[in-house]
């Protein structure tokens, strides 16, 4: 029997990819914190879940200002997000209590970069047997929650 897996969460951008206009970061940095999942703000930068994440509490952290890319960030900015990026392993911690984490820039479409002009670090929690065969046999990731749920626990453990 067929089993089906559900991720409400990705109608909508299927439904309207080709209309989002403008950038992800800058919207959200601008938006809502619930609508646009932003998990903490910071003075230069602030955190957001990813939309579309490797795994539950996939989080990405990025400057306010656009186009701060990895080398363009100023000492500040630089030192904002990682401090961010460290609160961000506390609190996946004590909501998730992953076996460890991912920590990266993508640089470049040709990196996996799915958006270029707008600087940010990954912050992927990973467990132990994570891995299962729903990437390599479908192109599909199982996450066990709705990122609106995901980005409410992460709002109230921050430290």
């Amino acid at each position: 029997m067929t089993k089906k897996l559900w991720a409400p969460w990705r109608l909508e951008y299927v439904q309207g990819a080709d209309e989002i206009e403008g950038c992800v970061f800058c919207r959200a940095a601008e938006g809502d914190d619930e609508e646009q999942l932003v998990v903490h703000r910071g003075e230069l930068a602030f955190v957001l879940l990813n939309k579309f994440p490797y795994a539950s509490g996939h989080l990405l952290v990025a400057p306010y200002r656009h186009g701060a890319n990895f080398a363009e960030l100023d000492d500040a900015e630089a030192l904002e997000v990682h401090r961010l990026a460290a609160a961000g392993l506390d609190a996946l911690a004590s909501v998730y209590r992953p076996d460890g984490y991912n920590l990266g820039w993508n640089l470049g479409r040709i990196a996996g970069a799915g958006i270029v002009d707008h600087g940010h670090l990954h912050v992927v929690p990973r467990w132990s047997g994570d891995t299962n065969f729903m990437p390599v046999l479908a192109d599909v990731r199982v996450l066990p929650e709705h990122l609106v749920d995901s980005r409410r626990k992460l709002a109230a453990a921050w430290r």
